[in-house]
């Protein structure tokens, strides 16, 4: 039972061991360049056995690589991927030339800035960014009006989109206001694609700037933007224990 638990597909384990991408992993196997013990590959479901198989890339060993947990303060205008077609700026400028493999957990549009997490350890974003942990994220808003209390109660009750969607928001606050905008808090529980920018542009308002600001009980603070850091431990365990809790409340709720 044990082994069996321990198996995984090739282009998994590959992931998992903080090498790749799974979809890069599965593109190294079914071009020939992945052996398991020796074997040539060209399956990226072949069942492998976590340390105890020897997977090689072009006659490499693959070893487990050292967990990265890193905290970005993305700025406006660079593109959450690891490739642009358009050759636009990605995260990957920003972040040392030395470091191994890495990738974003979820993601930030283009005109979105903020807190982004990244890292080479494939479980726990998913972990992260999966619906069941209820992760609160928090986000500050400027929106081009005053806001009132009659949008507040809409953004709680949920807002249908030109999509067909009903989106809602955990909670919102006003922050503070000028004599022609508003800064709101928005805090969601879930994220679906554009959540934000979807509701509000169904409300015809206008978003000056969004930006992240908390994840769980992770906060942007005052890193600086474009900044890069890493997650310490205390901050890594905080999340963990938060993703935990909310999944355990999720199952008895």
């Amino acid at each position: 039972m044990v082994a069996h638990r321990n198996r995984a597909g090739l282009a998994r384990a590959l992931s998992k061991l903080g090498y790749c991408s799974r979809a890069r992993a599965a593109q190294l196997i079914r071009a020939g360049q992945v052996r398991v013990n020796g074997v040539l590959r060209r399956d990226p479901e072949t069942p492998v056995r976590a340390g105890t198989d020897r997977i090689e890339v072009d006659g490499r060993p693959v070893a487990a690589a050292k967990r990265i947990y890193l905290v970005l303060n993305k700025p406006c205008g660079i593109i959450t991927t690891a490739s642009d077609e358009k050759s636009r700026d990605t995260v990957y400028a920003l972040l040392r030339a030395d470091l191994p493999w890495i990738a974003p957990v979820g993601r930030l549009d283009k005109a979105s800035e903020g807190l982004l997490l990244l890292t080479n350890d494939s479980e726990w974003a998913a972990r992260v960014t999966a619906p069941e942990t209820h992760l609160d994220k928090t986000y500050h808003v400027q929106i081009g009006k005053i806001a009132d209390a009659a949008l507040l109660e809409s953004l709680r009750s949920g807002v249908r989109t030109k999509e067909g969607d009903t989106l809602g928001v955990k909670d919102v606050a006003m922050l503070r206001q000028g004599e022609r905008n508003s800064w709101l808090e928005i805090i969601l529980d879930e994220g679906k694609n554009r959540h934000i920018r979807r509701m509000l542009e169904a409300l015809n308002i206008e978003i000056l700037r969004l930006v992240r600001v908390a994840i769980g009980p992770l906060a942007l603070g005052h890193l600086a933007k474009s900044a890069v850091r890493v997650l310490t431990p205390a901050e890594k365990l905080s999340l963990d224990r938060a993703m935990q809790e909310t999944a355990k409340n999720s199952m008895h709720s």
